[in-house]
């Protein structure tokens, strides 16, 4: 991609992170004038994801990602798994009903109902559209064709960050989320993910996308597969807190204080 292209694509991509963490401050203010504190370890949370989601897509990391596929790989940890996670944990739409009128709250709560968003939020559809997505970014042409194209370049980077979010939420329900799958169900699909994840890291590692190098694909994908465990195991750890949580019984929840943390 041209170094024009590139910076443009750089700032297209950083602009939206940067939106996020400012509305996300705004919500901080609403709430707390509302005289309803708002969790500093969410805030934090939140702005460590939008500021790593930054650093993955425009910078010095972003501009060694176009010739370096170990870079590359660093950055798609950065943009579709750290940075999500840390996202989801800032719980953004408890925020935006705690910070909204009641009025728009309960329009947004008649959005989380609908149907659409229980198909964004289903795990099977989530796990989907986000490894099938990578499958596809790295065994056909489009690892090579985002390179060449500024549209291509900031799409496939705004899906693997939205698929990645979308992934995480629906392994772990931080916000309110009407439609509920069963830990079991989520457990399977879970596994099922890390297992097309860690398969697709083997698999480039024995056949390195075009125009990569064999070293650098054997980088990358050690990167992907090491650095995918460490992200996927916190989260295999949050799927298993709540579901012991949620086997208790209520007795037992009540005053604890691991339940206390998501209040």
């Amino acid at each position: 991609m041209h170094d024009s292209l590139s910076i443009v694509a750089q700032l297209l991509l950083l602009l939206p992170f940067v939106l996020a963490c400012f509305m996300y401050m705004i919500g901080v203010i609403y709430s707390a004038r509302r005289q309803r504190r708002w969790s500093i370890l969410r805030t934090c949370s939140w702005s460590a994801g939008c500021m790593l989601a930054g650093i993955a897509v425009a910078g010095p990391l972003a501009v060694l990602a176009q010739h370096s596929f170990f870079f590359h790989m660093l950055g798609h940890l950065l943009v579709g798994m750290l940075a999500p996670l840390l996202m989801v944990l800032g719980a953004p739409l408890t925020l935006l009903l705690r910070a909204l009128p009641v009025y728009y709250a309960r329009r947004v709560s008649w959005l989380l109902r609908s149907r659409p968003f229980s198909l964004f939020t289903d795990p099977a559809f989530a796990t989907v559209l986000n490894i099938g997505g990578l499958w596809i970014l790295y065994t056909t042409g489009f690892y090579e064709a985002m390179h060449q194209s500024l549209l291509l370049h900031i799409f496939i980077h705004l899906h693997v960050f939205i698929a990645g979010y979308l992934f995480t939420a629906s392994m772990v329900y931080i916000d309110p989320t009407p439609h509920r799958a069963g830990y079991r169900y989520r457990a399977s699909i879970l596994l099922a993910a890390l297992a097309g994840h860690a398969i697709l890291a083997k698999y480039l590692y024995a056949n390195p996308p075009a125009q990569v190098s064999t070293s650098e694909a054997e980088a990358g994908s050690m990167l992907m597969y090491y650095g995918g465990d460490f992200i996927d195991a916190v989260l295999i750890f949050l799927v298993c807190l709540h579901w012991f949580k949620a086997a208790r019984p209520h007795s037992q929840q009540a005053g604890h204080p691991i339940t206390q943390l998501d209040q």
